[in-house]
């Protein structure tokens, strides 16, 4: 059976695509191989099969600099398509490899495989990369290291050491068929069992004492933890017991250095954090718990925890300190103050440009909404018996044949496509 329409004009998209990058390329080339498949994982006293990406949850960090590109060969060992997106990096002349199914690519079908080009070219910091399609990301997804370009350094001193931080959802359940049941019946999707760091729930849960994620930290060193929140729906507060954290960079952007106790860190968010282990020898927990600010209560509460340790000979006292002031699950006013705090940097190796108002030539009205469609007899499960329906303008999303992109520009003939290669 030879290729279909959509596939052939994704390739096409492609050919054009790397006739316009040829003159754009600088920095180093960095190759991966991400392998799709399912592999048994042990959490919370149960074995279950989840979809991983080279066999880890989370899966492998890729490391670059500024300038680099990234050649990341995905091979679909999996059930169903997935694709692959590269959170937070622009990708500029060059959307055909960003990721989400059915808006820039056709799903990477079982069986097959696609090579993704990723520019680096404005990015510094952390970033991470995560699968596209349906509920896949809840276990396939990854931190993305950019360091500053050669001949240049971080703008704060540098960093000891440094530590990757994933932050993710558990679900004793198969996510796909979580998700296929939210759909059916109408309502809201079933909570997480667990949150995660680096794949380990922590102490406070069942069969995972053993297994927390440990930092091992040298007594006056500062470490650079580069945090991601690949958590499903929540937003989560995190801190260290006794420890003060430095926020250096949000989202692949450094900030004016912020000194605070804890963070409030949004699902997709990324965070750069120094943190000085200038306390007593001994071992702190590393908390991660929800904060969530709705009418509803329909939530994952547990708290996850990692173990901030210090290097060196002392008498262990019992479990490692808590912090003594860290916000509750509903505790507004500390999320509100975080993020009223936060500045980009904007110095001159790091400006920020921001259009002044006389500049702006167009104004959007775009509204966000999960509203509610009528059931006929209440037999849907969503509050009064109705079917949530998330929508943008009112406009709910189904899949096309089609990816979007490739609707926009008409890829119907070979000579289209050969007009857009020659611009």
């Amino acid at each position: 059976m030879g290729p279909s329409l959509c596939e052939l004009r994704w390739l096409l998209a492609l050919l054009g695509a790397l006739l316009l990058l040829l003159p754009l390329a600088q920095g180093e080339d960095h190759y991966y191989t991400f392998i799709l498949r399912e592999t048994n994982f042990t959490r919370l006293c149960t074995t279950k099969s989840i979809l991983t990406v080279n066999d880890s949850f989370p899966g492998p960090a890729l490391y670059v600099r500024k300038g680099d590109t990234a050649y990341v060969n995905v091979i679909n060992e999996g059930y169903y398509g997935v694709t692959i997106h590269w959170h937070g990096i622009k990708q500029p002349r060059n959307p055909w490899f960003d990721g989400p199914e059915y808006i820039t690519q056709c799903p990477i079908s079982p069986g097959t495989n696609f090579t993704y080009q990723v520019l680096f070219t404005s990015e510094e910091g952390t970033l991470w990369w995560h699968a596209h399609s349906d509920w896949t990301r809840a276990t396939v997804h990854g931190a993305i290291i950019i360091k500053p370009a050669l001949g240049t350094t971080y703008p704060f001193p540098e960093p000891d050491d440094e530590e990757v931080l994933v932050f993710a959802s558990w679900y004793d359940e198969d996510v796909m068929e979580l998700m296929i049941e939210a759909l059916s019946e109408g309502g809201q999707a079933t909570s997480s069992n667990a949150y995660c760091i680096n794949g380990q729930p922590g102490d406070f849960y069942n069969c995972s004492r053993e297994t927390t994620h440990r930092i091992s930290a040298d007594y006056g060193k500062t470490n650079l933890l580069r945090l991601v929140n690949s958590v499903q729906n929540t937003n989560m507060y995190f801190a260290i017991a006794n420890h003060s954290l430095t926020v250096v960079g949000l989202d692949g952007a450094y900030i004016k250095p912020l000194v605070t106790r804890y963070i409030m860190i949004t699902p997709g968010q990324s965070m750069d954090i120094l943190v000085t282990a200038d306390q007593p020898l001994g071992e702190y927990y590393i908390v991660l718990s929800p904060f969530f600010d709705g009418q509803a209560d329909d939530f994952d509460h547990s708290i996850a925890s990692a173990i901030f340790q210090y290097s060196g000979n002392y008498t262990y006292t019992g479990l490692p300190a808590y912090p003594s002031d860290f916000p509750g699950w509903e505790d507004k006013q500390p999320a509100t103050f975080f993020v009223k705090q936060l500045r980009s940097l904007n110095s001159a190796e790091h400006p920020i440009d921001v259009p002044k108002d006389n500049e702006i030539t167009t104004r959007m009205f775009i509204t966000i909404e999960v509203g509610l469609r009528h059931c006929p007899n209440d037999s849907c499960a969503g509050p009064l018996g109705d079917r949530l329906a998330a929508a943008l303008n009112n406009i709910s999303f189904a899949n096309p044949s089609v990816d979007v992109l490739q609707a926009y520009y008409k890829y119907d003939t070979l000579s289209s496509f050969l007009l857009f290669a020659s611009i």
